[in-house]
Order: structure tokens, then sequence, then C-alpha cells
């Protein structure tokens, strides 16, 4: 596996992130990993590393650049540290779905200038499952794919919530939804299947029995490795049919 930790510049100043192959050999197709509000570490470079193992490029970007150096927390216990949960708090609060979409150009362009030229997707987890829809929504003449899991918030009342750019979407979505999850009940995800049918957008809205916000993340505290492989087996579908297809 290579492993490389690059810098990339934005609009709004220098993003760090890992880039991560199966070997030295640049694949075609890149996929762009959104994290959880708990930073770039070892859990979300598992996931890339797991993705990258079935031919793709993966970049796991510092969505929170803009505040500095930022953590990475341990999600089993980032909220229950007072102060690491006031940091964590702050920076999702000051980093907005728009600035995520203006710097997925960038992320996009960092995987063009290591030598990806095939089509991309985006996954998010948590946070970054709005803003992979959004980031998708925002540039669909490269992105071809993307899917939430566990993302809240992904069709509630705010300007920004992503069934308002289901028009925009040409790119197939996948959202894997925890079983029970207060920040995407069941009314958000009816709102958000009947924006994307009406959009005509390819989509799927998936319900994980059993499973608790978190369970795709291998360091947080609901993480489920049944469920986990699950959401794997859905990831390798869905790019085989859009970036290999």
């Amino acid at each position: 596996m290579s492993r490389q930790e690059i810098r990339i510049e934005t609009a709004d100043g220098m993003a760090d992130a890992s880039l991560i192959m199966a070997s030295d050999a640049v694949p075609s197709a890149g996929v762009i990993i959104f994290m959880d509000a708990f930073g770039v570490r070892p859990a979300l470079e598992q996931i890339a590393e797991r993705i990258a193992a079935d031919g793709y490029a993966v970049l796991v970007p510092d969505l929170f650049y803009r505040g500095g150096r930022f953590g990475p927390f341990d999600a089993r216990t980032g909220f229950k540290d007072e102060a690491s949960a006031t940091l964590i708090r702050a920076a999702m609060g000051s980093t907005t779905q728009a600035m995520t979409a203006k710097d997925t150009a960038s992320f996009i362009g960092a995987l063009a200038g290591h030598g990806v030229t095939g089509p991309m997707a985006v996954v998010g987890y948590c946070m970054g499952g709005a803003r992979a829809i959004n980031a998708t929504a925002a540039h669909p003449e490269r992105m071809v794919a993307a899917a939430s899991f566990h993302g809240g918030n992904l069709a509630n009342d705010a300007p920004d919530s992503p069934q308002r750019n289901a028009a925009n979407i040409k790119a197939r979505i996948y959202v894997g939804a925890a079983g029970v999850d207060g920040s995407f009940p069941p009314e958000q995800a009816g709102k958000l299947a009947q924006a994307f049918r009406a959009a005509e957008v390819d989509h799927v809205i998936e319900n994980y029995v059993g499973m608790a916000h978190g369970w795709c993340v291998p360091d947080h505290t609901a993480f489920d490795a049944q469920g986990a492989d699950r959401h794997f087996a859905r990831l390798r579908t869905l790019f085989a049919e859009t970036l290999r297809g």
C-alpha cells in the first residue's frame, strides 16, 4: 500500500491530506473521503486503504484546515472531554457546506495532479455525508458517484441542505442510514427520496437496521464489523458500476 502526506492549495489556504493507493502505479479513477467531525486519522485511513485495494486512488483531506492544525481526536473520547468537544464543535460550526463544495475543486485538482485521469467519486461519514452529496452537485463534470454513511441533516430546512441541490446532481447517490439516528430521522429520508425522484437522480437510500450512528468507522463506539463489511460491499458495487463502468 502506497501512502503519501500531501498539501493541497485551495482558495483559502493549504489543506493537509493523505493520498492512498494500492501501489505506486496511479489508478485512473479516484475517490475522495470526507471525514467525520474527529478529523483525518488512522481509522479513516483504514477505510481508505480498503477502498484503494480495489484499484482507486483515495484522497482523505482535512476539511477543517482553515482553523489550523486540528486533532485528530479519537471518536470514542472526542465529545467526552470538554476541551476537545469545544474544539470539535467550533470547527464544525465554522466550516460550511459551501466551503467544502468550493474546496472540492482543489481536491479534484490534487488527484488529477497526481495522475488520476478518469472519473471520481466522494464518500462522506457523519458530517461528511451531506457534504459529499452537495460536492457532487457542485462538480457534476467530474463526480460520477457519492455515498453518505450515517450522514446527518440530509434533508432539513437549512438553505444548504442536500435535497435543495437535487436538480444539479448528475451522479449516482447512495445513502446508508443508521437504523435509528436522530440526525437523519424517517421524515428526512422521505423528503430526500422525494427530492431525488423529482429530479430524476439515480439513488438508493438504505436503512441499516440495528446499526447506530458511526457504525462504519473503526474507532467509533458504535462500530460494528458486520455492518462495516456491508457498507464496503455497497461501495464496491457503486464504484464498480460508476468509476469502472
